[in-house]
This record gives structure tokens, sequence and C-alpha cells, in this order.
């Protein structure tokens, strides 16, 4: 067995587990999102602090799959590699931020605050959704499936979903930027679509299967000027 085969699983399961996250942490603390007067009642609010965890859960499966995979892409080209671990940092650092506000709902619940600070929490927690499971994670997609498109250590069709999915989700979330649409467009689901099937489908293949080529002991093919020794 080759002795990146456990890195191609920890990376799936990585990936499955920030999904996973992503969708019940937002589950979980959107009654702190959807209403500023959940700062006027009393008490804690388990599921939000639940749905934080998740995200800080969300946050770590991020770097987990920029770790795990390092190893194996950087033979292809270190500094696209490195920007690609860089760009989960970043987009982990956004989340956490993100956290941080919601969170933040908890500790004002009760303590006499005024809802308008609940919006200005909100408002930081939405603009920091939007740049980093939207513009980030956009790039991330991109760099991600370019070095697996040149590499071929999947499945090219699942490449591609990346390379589609990447550019297509930073459109979008650029759109949403700018005001062409809201947030919550039809639009912005569309253009999820490949990014998430990219992920799943990249995640399910990891675990199954592995790479499709051994990559002991051997530099990858076509590696291009952006290799660095």
């Amino acid at each position: 067995m080759s002795r990146y085969r456990g890195n191609a699983t920890a990376a799936g399961w990585f990936f499955i587990v920030a999904a996973v996250a992503a969708i019940a942490g937002l589950a979980l603390y959107q009654p702190a999102l959807g209403d500023p007067a959940y700062v006027l009642g009393a008490g804690s609010d388990g599921r939000v602090l639940l749905g934080g965890f998740l995200e800080v859960v969300l946050a770590a499966s991020c770097i987990g799959t920029a770790v795990a995979l390092y190893p194996v892409v950087k033979r292809e080209s270190e500094s696209v590699a490195l920007g690609y671990v860089c760009g989960r940092l970043l987009e982990a650092a956004v989340i956490t931020t993100g956290i941080a506000a919601t969170l933040s709902l908890v500790t004002l619940r009760g303590a006499g605050s005024s809802t308008e600070v609940a919006r200005a929490l909100i408002a930081v927690h939405d603009w920091t959704f939007l740049l980093g499971p939207g513009l980030v994670i956009g790039v991330n997609s991109l760099l991600l499936a370019w070095l697996m498109h040149r590499s071929r250590l999947v499945p090219r069709w699942i490449a591609v979903l990346g390379l589609i999915g990447g550019p297509l989700v930073f459109v979008s979330s650029t759109a949403v930027l700018f005001g062409l649409y809201e947030d919550t467009s039809p639009w912005r689901f569309v253009a999820a679509i490949p990014v998430t099937a990219w992920e799943m489908s990249l995640a399910v293949r990891l675990i199954a299967k592995g790479f499709t080529r051994p990559v002991d002991r051997e530099p990858l093919p076509h590696a291009g000027a952006l290799t660095t020794a």
C-alpha cells in the first residue's frame, strides 16, 4: 500500500466532516442570526453554542484537508500547493471570525443589549460567510483542482468539476458582494452545486480508492514552471 494512502483517506474524511459541520452548524445557530431580537431573550442558547462548536470543527477540517494533501500535491507544484495551504488557513480564519460574532450574541442575550448591536454582529457573520465559504473557497477549489488535473491523481472528471465549480462560486460571491443579486437568490444556490459536487466526489474517491496513480519515489508528470526545488 502506498504510504500516501493514509493522506488520501484523511483528506477525504476532512472534506466530509467539513460539509456536515457546515450544514449542521448553520441550522443550529440560525435562530440567533434570523432575528436581532434574539438578544432580548433570557439565558444562553445551547443550540447556538453547539452550532458555534461545529463551526470550529469546520474550520479545523478546512486546515486538515490542506495538511493531509500537501505532501502529495507539492510534488506537482510546491508553490501552488503552498498557496492552497495558505488559502485554507485564510478560509478557516474568516470562518472563526464569524463564529466569534455569532457566539457574542449568546453573551449579549438578556444583558440589556439593543437589537442594533445584534444587527451589527449578524452583519459581521454574514460578511464572513460570503468571504470565507464564498470568495476564498472558490480560489482554494481552483488551486486544488488544477493540481489534481495536472497530476492525474484523481479521475479527470472530478478535477474538471473543481475547475468549473471554483471559479463559478467565486463569480457568484462577487456578484453578491457588489449587489447584483441577494445572498438568498436561487442563482447563489445553483452556483454552489458544482463546487459541492467537486468536494464530495473527491472525498468519496479519496476514501474509497485513494489516488489513481502511485506517487511514491517518483515525480509527478507535466510539472510546470511553478514547481520549485
